[in-house]
């Protein structure tokens, strides 16, 4: 992995990657969304459900045991949702999302194993819903979001801090050893020639454009109208709705509502 490779594939709306830990429960929900909440009777439930909060990236980090940062895992997430797909006694699956994005690819991973499922599914976004976040919600068959949510914040990131100059202050001289040209770009101890920003805004350019087509695909949109709204601006429920990034003004009551009507019977949540 380059240097370059590691600063530019992250989509976000400028939220930061704090890298910490998470874990999946298998445990039934009860009340809120908080783990404490949840009991570990699972014999009964029928509907599998999994939570993207915080940043989203492709696996978990090992967290230090003082620090309590919010971070999902595509990887967790992923298997959690093959597992659902293969048990016969899970008839639908449910995802909550407030997130303001993180790693494409992880976006992606969830898409696509939401389309891949064979049963009713959504997405719920909740307070955020943004960026790689919103590319996961895209693969549910149907996605629900309040009125004041925050939605979209389609576009690509790169952005990262220069220390050239403070590092220069403190006394500091960047020694480039490498036996490659482009190696050691991206690197914040040296700025980026006007030759490699050129290279890396290309880059975010393509991913720019698949991060809009898959939307597009996934939401039976036009790429054009969707590149109208691909500035990296978050949009409110209602004009999320009205743009077409979600199909309903909706909170986790009136998706468990729906997903029971889907499967015919009384949803009983089970958190994986």
């Amino acid at each position: 992995m380059t240097r370059k490779k590691a600063v530019i594939l992250t989509i976000s709306i400028g939220v930061i990657a704090f890298i910490a830990g998470a874990f999946l429960s298998g445990d039934s929900y009860e009340g809120d969304l908080s783990s404490s909440d949840q009991n570990t009777n699972t014999e009964s439930c029928n509907v599998a459900a999994f939570s993207i909060k915080g940043y989203l990236g492709t696996f978990l980090v090992k967290q230090p045991i003082d620090q309590e940062v919010d971070v999902s895992s595509s990887e967790d997430i992923v298997y959690g949702m093959l597992v659902a797909e293969n048990d016969p006694q899970i008839k639908a699956v449910m995802v909550f999302i407030d997130s303001g994005g993180g790693d494409g690819v992880a976006g992606e991973e969830i898409s696509n194993a939401l389309k891949s499922l064979s049963k009713p599914n959504v997405a719920v976004i909740r307070t955020l819903g943004a960026s790689a976040a919103y590319w996961a919600a895209t693969g549910a068959d149907k996605i629900y979001a309040s009125k004041m949510s925050d939605v979209g914040g389609i576009g690509i990131t790169s952005s990262y801090l220069d220390q050239s100059s403070k590092d220069a202050k403190e006394g500091y001289r960047y020694i480039e050893l490498t036996s490659a040209k482009y190696k050691d770009l991206g690197d914040p101890s040296r700025p980026l020639t006007a030759e490699e920003k050129v290279i890396v805004l290309a880059d975010l350019e393509k991913m720019h454009n698949v991060f809009v087509e898959e939307v597009a695909q996934n939401r039976n949109l036009k790429v054009a109208d969707v590149n109208k709204i691909a500035n990296g601006l978050t949009f409110v429920g209602l004009n999320a709705l009205n743009y077409g990034l979600i199909d309903e003004i909706g909170d986790i009551v009136s998706a468990t509502k729906h997903i029971e009507n889907q499967i015919g019977e009384k949803a009983d949540i089970c958190w994986y």
